[in-house]
């Protein structure tokens, strides 16, 4: 016999943008929620390749990541009240955090977004200017199409983001901001899963 219950209610304000604060009365429904200048964006659950790419990137810097940084996945990124945003990886100045921090409230020294055919174009555009503008130094995005996966690194240039490279495929991407790591795309996204 199956059991129905009710899906918890959210409750947006209506006389105000919704702020970090009002986040913490969100349900715990297996959903992403990040506030966008008081208003509330919603992400569904990620897909198995992102997931798999994500684990993939966080062994890769995580084995790079020198003592003066960590590496933290899928933590809050507290803009301001009305702006919070949850990135998929950040790597943190290990002086800047509370290992029990809730938020992360200072720029990270890296962002990482593994983007997906509905937050492409949001990753690309609006969540570019907001990093820039917290003073992210680095911003990456991956692609994890399985055909043509993709990092292309950002870094930040008189308060905007400047491309400073792209990987594709078995190409090899290298950089040393925060601190020297290399990673093939390819390697992010071989598995035997059916295409």
């Amino acid at each position: 016999m199956a059991v129905m219950t009710e899906r918890p209610v959210l409750m947006l304000p209506a006389d105000r943008p919704m702020t970090v604060a009002d986040l913490d009365d969100t349900p715990d429904d297996g959903l992403r929620y990040e506030l966008d200048d008081g208003v509330l964006v919603v992400s569904p659950a990620p897909v198995l390749i992102h997931q798999r790419v994500l684990i993939r990137l966080e062994v890769a810097l995580d084995g790079a990541c020198t003592p003066d940084f960590m590496i933290a996945g899928a933590p809050g990124v507290e803009i301001s009240d009305i702006q919070y945003r949850i990135p998929d990886l950040v790597v943190i100045g290990a002086g800047s955090v509370r290992i029990t921090d809730r938020n992360v409230t200072r720029p990270p020294a890296l962002v990482v977004e593994i983007a997906s055919p509905s937050t492409a174009q949001y990753d690309r555009k609006r969540k570019k200017v907001v990093y820039a503008e917290f003073g992210i130094p680095a911003y990456w995005i991956v692609v994890p199409d399985p055909e043509r996966p993709s990092i292309t690194e950002f870094r930040l240039a008189g308060g905007a983001y400047a491309e400073v490279q792209t990987a594709t495929g078995r190409e090899r991407f290298a950089t040393s901001a925060p601190f020297p790591v290399e990673i093939v795309p390819a390697e992010l996204v071989a598995g035997p899963w059916k295409r």
